[in-house]
């Protein structure tokens, strides 16, 4: 069985989405192969569009906002003589070649954007496999109404009402979850990942900010230090060097651990009780996948504002705004016990640990139906 995932490299998000996914079918025995479809239709194409999201969002966000907002407010599908219906169909006639030699026997998704190739190639009958598309945000981003798949992918059933507004029939959702990788979905004792990791048998809070670290890190940990209570932070810069430094050259009152970037932030997961973080789609639904509660800051504007409406409003996270600052959700997260409890239970419904296996388990159960049984050794 030979599988093809679509992803689009803008935000890491839905890449590392399509590698969850392609780690899964790879350990079950199933033939993957993953594109940025945007790269391979052009390299300085799929450069230009990771640029440009990194330059937006980091520079430009108020700009970055509103052209979300009105790419958002478009709910009927694209018209077939629209700009953006043109120029996915001259793009898609670049992946035909590809799709025809290599034969896939379903296709995933990762990406909007890609969603709609998929779609044209479908009407091309190039491509006559089911097709999944995996919603990486909690919401339903810009240009999933202009596609047609047989199913979606959503991060929880509490957004099927607004799949549905975007045209999406209910019949074809999927409230599985946002796909995580493997080391996500097992949570381990607190106490021992402390003992592991080598810090102190105290409360941890952890400060992740994106792979870029966005944001003033200094700041939030400034805010962490003033709040009276023995705790102790680690701090993942990713690959901002300049915050890393910063945070290293100064003194705290609290234990303060500040890595750079790191492959083990599952670990350090296990052994937080809570995490202050950006509201990326991936990084929270992992960090939920690990049963953490969520204090939100720093949205990107456009997906990550509403995803982090989304969260709050599901009592999984605290939002902190200028009236309503980090100490005082850290107070009442640490010195509450029913706040804390409400936002524990809160996350046991909305998050996914077990998400990439259903996906496995139902694509599984389709192809094989699909394919007649041909396929029976790779449902074991």
């Amino acid at each position: 069985m030979k599988a093809l995932i679509l992803s689009v490299k803008a935000g890491y998000g839905h890449h590392s989405t399509g590698l969850a996914m392609k780690d899964c079918l790879n350990a079950h025995g199933i033939d993957c192969e993953m594109l940025d479809t945007l790269e391979y239709i052009s390299r300085f194409l799929g450069e230009g569009v990771q640029d440009g999201y990194l330059i937006a969002t980091k520079y430009l966000r108020e700009a970055y906002g509103k052209v979300y907002d009105t790419l958002d407010k478009k709910d009927e599908p694209s018209k077939s003589y629209s700009p953006e219906a043109i120029i996915t169909k001259f793009l898609s006639k670049k992946l035909e070649r590809y799709m025809m030699e290599y034969n896939p026997d379903f296709v995933i998704g990762t990406h909007s954007y890609a969603a709609v190739l998929m779609t044209v190639l479908q009407k091309h009958g190039v491509l006559n496999c089911p097709t999944f598309g995996i919603v990486t945000d909690f919401t339903i981003h810009p240009f999933w109404e202009s596609s047609r798949l047989d199913y979606y992918v959503l991060p929880d059933g509490l957004l099927s009402s607004a799949a549905g507004k975007k045209g999406i029939n209910p019949s074809r959702v999927l409230p599985f979850g946002i796909p995580v990788r493997e080391q996500f979905t097992v949570k381990n004792d607190k106490e021992e990942m402390k003992r592991k990791l080598g810090l102190p048998k105290k409360p941890m809070v952890l400060i992740m900010m994106g792979s870029m670290g966005f944001g003033d890190m200094t700041g939030v940990i400034e805010a962490c230090d003033r709040y009276d209570y023995d705790y102790q932070l680690v701090v993942i810069c990713g690959n901002n060097d300049k915050a890393k430094s910063a945070i290293d050259s100064r003194q705290w009152s609290k234990p303060v651990r500040c890595l750079g970037f790191t492959v083990n932030v599952d670990e350090y997961m296990d052994a937080a009780e809570i995490i202050i973080t950006k509201p990326g789609g991936l990084t929270t639904s992992e960090a939920m996948a690990k049963g953490l509660p969520l204090i939100l800051m720093n949205p990107i504007p456009g997906q990550e504002e509403r995803n982090m409406e989304f969260l709050v409003n599901s009592g999984v996270a605290m939002m902190i705004s200028k009236t309503f600052p980090l100490e005082s959700a850290l107070y009442q997260f640490f010195e509450y016990s029913w706040r804390r409890e409400i936002m524990e239970r809160a996350v046991s419904e909305i998050g996914k640990p077990d998400s990439t296996h259903r996906l496995y388990d139902f694509i599984c159960e389709k192809v094989y139906r699909l394919n007649k049984g041909v396929l029976q050794e790779n449902m074991k």
